[in-house]
């Protein structure tokens, strides 16, 4: 009986290592499939808030680089929290207002549509949480 046993283990573990296999193989698959969305253009910058949450912005080409899609994320995973938001373009402030974090991953995006100005494109984007107090700054300079 222990042959027996130990062949029955085996076989359970080889068939567990499969399927884990091909969950790994599934989710890279699926993984990649969201990059996709990226332009081979876009500018992205990414990092840490002064708590536990992270920023992303992004500078993006659109209609051959006449227009710059720039984009601010705060990942904070917590829903429902609000946050003080400031977008800015070449020093110009194009977006102040609140934002408020999102299901299912507890983040925010503020996305806004400039007009590509000649020479270095700059986004900075800031974040404070009102209930914690939280900061975050994320700066992107592209030239499109």
């Amino acid at each position: 009986w222990e042959s027996r046993d130990h062949f029955g283990k085996e076989h359970r573990m080889r068939k567990a290592m499969r399927f884990g296999l091909a969950g790994l193989m599934t989710a890279a698959l699926l993984g990649g499939t969201s990059t996709a969305f990226a332009n081979d253009d876009d500018v992205i910058r990414e990092g840490p808030c002064s708590m536990q949450s992270d920023w992303k912005i992004k500078n993006s080409p659109e209609n051959n680089g006449a227009i710059i899609e720039i984009s601010f994320e705060v990942d904070q995973n917590v829903v429902g929290d609000t946050w003080k938001v400031t977008l800015k373009y070449n020093g110009q402030r194009i977006f102040s207002g609140n934002a408020v974090t999102q299901p299912p991953s507890g983040s925010f995006e503020v996305q806004k549509n400039v007009s590509n100005a000649p020479g270095p494109d700059t986004s900075v984007g800031t974040a404070r949480n009102l209930s914690t107090g939280e900061f975050c700054k994320g700066t992107v300079t592209s030239n499109f």
